[in-house]
C-alpha cells in the first residue's frame, strides 16, 4: 500500500445539496475520497457501510440533526475514534461548546471556502491518523 500524501474518506452530512456539492468539489480537488449523505439517518447507513476517516457534519437537519448524528455514531465503539467536525452557519460559543459535549473535534463556520475545508482536513486528519 503505498502513501502518496494524505488521502482521506470524507464523509459529508448535509441536508442542503449546494454545501454538499460544493465540498464534494473542493475535497475531491484536495485528492480525497468523498461520500456524501443528505440527513443524519443516511449517514449513519454510510458510516456503517464506507467507514469514513474524517466526517463533516452540519448542525440543522431535519429529522436527525447533526448533534444526535454525531452522538449515536461516538457511541459505537467502531467509530468513537472518527474525527467529526461540525458544520454550521451559527458561529457561537454555544453551539461550538455543545459539538463538542457530543463528541465532534472541530467547528467549521458556513459558508466554507476550499482553503478552510483543506485545511480542516489536514489538521484533523493528521492527527487522527498519524499521517504526516
Amino acid at each position: 500500500m503505498s502513501t502518496t500524501g494524505s488521502t482521506f474518506k470524507v464523509l459529508v452530512i448535509d441536508d442542503s445539496n449546494t454545501i454538499r456539492r460544493s465540498a464534494e468539489i473542493f475535497l475531491k480537488q484536495g485528492g480525497h475520497e468523498v461520500l456524501l449523505a443528505e440527513d443524519g439517518f443516511d449517514a449513519l447507513a454510510k458510516v456503517n457501510d464506507y467507514q469514513p476517516h474524517l466526517i463533516f457534519c452540519d448542525i440543522l437537519m431535519p429529522r436527525l440533526d447533526g448533534y444526535q448524528t454525531c452522538a449515536i455514531i461516538k457511541r459505537n465503539p467502531k467509530f468513537a475514534n472518527v474525527p467529526i467536525v461540525m458544520l454550521s452557519s451559527k458561529d457561537g460559543v454555544f453551539d461550538k461548546a455543545r459539538g463538542r459535549m457530543v463528541g465532534a473535534q472541530d467547528y467549521l463556520t458556513k459558508p466554507f471556502t476550499k482553503d478552510q475545508l483543506l485545511k480542516a482536513v489536514g489538521q484533523i486528519g493528521s492527527t487522527a491518523s498519524g499521517v504526516t
